[in-house]
């Protein structure tokens, strides 16, 4: 699977009281390309919920952290899958200042379970959406 893009900008909001991103921050950034990226595929997650009951949650994340981000840079969230199995996903994650070539300030490995959504027990991920992954 090719690797995926998000660029982010990083908001006041964003940054704490020494005036760079707090580190939880970054796992949103890497959230929100991980949804793009399946919105990119056709998945609509709010869709495979109320059709079919499942959704995907993290269940584990191993961040390291390079170099701060700042008030104002713009980011850029990779995303790809390196493995697969009937019920989860493993993407590995980097946040770069600028472009995809740029400094590299945060990386990352998250496993995504697929879960019926109503008793929160794996389930397989539907094949539709793992034919996405060659």
């Amino acid at each position: 699977m090719a690797e995926f893009h998000f660029k982010v900008r990083v908001y006041y909001e964003d940054t704490d009281a020494g005036g760079i991103v707090y580190y939880a921050n970054y796992l949103k950034y890497m959230e929100r390309a991980r949804t793009e990226w399946l919105r990119s595929l056709g998945v609509d997650q709010r869709n495979l919920m109320r059709e079919q009951r499942l959704m995907f949650v993290v269940v584990s994340a191993e961040v390291k952290y390079h170099k701060p981000a700042e008030f104002n840079d713009e980011l850029n969230v990779s995303c790809r899958v390196v493995s697969t199995t009937r019920t989860s996903l493993i993407f590995e994650q980097e946040v770069r200042r600028g472009d995809e070539q740029g400094e590299l300030l945060v990386s990352g490995t998250l496993k995504a379970a697929c879960v019926c959504a109503d008793r929160r027990r794996p389930k397989a991920i539907p094949s539709n959406i793992l034919e996405e992954f060659g």
